[in-house]
């Protein structure tokens, strides 16, 4: 399949796994028959091919809520497991070239790729925090002196932010404080992931300045 570069930014649609029902019926749609795989797998070509949307559309509502249903069962909670979920979707349409059905199953393909985003957000909740603006810091307790200049630059820093435009602060808001990825961010925006990353370079090389200009 020809490679493309491109992303894509869908509405959020009322997430089908929200809706109740008995643990059978549950069963009962989870199970894929061979005419329905195949169609999932041509969906998969339209998308690698083409980058057509209604066939991205058909995938996810077919596979987000059992991919989010599947990080529940392994220990995730519902917001986490739906952010992984719309991120693995999104890595489908990124990537659709590169599924090989001689080499796996659809699914099998799409919830490793869950799995692997399940891992990357488990390392990065235990790997110690960095400042965005690689404020200096270190291990040892700052004496008093330095942790005062430490709250100084930290109120600096809130007082910065907030003197940016409302569509740079939105987006430093959700990358940076509510830990999202650039294309989470993207679905909930409804923005293309490249103006979400261009608006965050943006944020911070304006954060960068004004931090500066702060410094004697």
């Amino acid at each position: 399949m020809t490679q493309h570069a491109a992303t894509i930014t869908i509405d959020p649609a009322p997430a089908p796994w929200r809706r109740t029902g008995s643990k059978r019926r549950m069963k009962q749609r989870a199970v894929t028959s061979p005419e329905q795989a195949r169609r999932l797998e041509a969906l998969v070509g339209l998308i690698a091919c083409h980058r057509d949307r209604n066939a991205f559309i058909e995938l996810f509502q077919h596979f987000a809520p059992r991919l989010k249903a599947f990080m529940m069962r392994g220990g995730a909670d519902p917001e986490t497991a739906e952010e992984i979920a719309q991120e693995a979707m999104i890595t489908v349409w990124n990537k659709a070239e590169q599924f090989d059905p001689s080499r796996a199953a659809l699914s099998t393909w799409i919830f490793t790729i869950a799995r692997n985003k399940r891992i990357d957000m488990l390392r990065r909740q235990v790997r110690p925090e960095i400042d965005a603006l690689d404020l200096p810091g270190g291990d040892d307790v700052p004496p008093p002196d330095a942790r005062l200049e430490l709250t100084q630059a930290s109120a600096d820093l809130r007082g910065s932010i907030a003197l940016l435009p409302p569509e740079q602060r939105q987006v430093l808001q959700l990358a940076f404080f509510e830990d999202k990825s650039h294309g989470v961010i993207s679905v909930e925006l409804g923005l293309p992931l490249g103006t979400v990353k261009s608006r965050i370079r943006l944020a911070l090389a304006r954060l960068r300045g004004m931090v500066e200009g702060h410094q004697p």
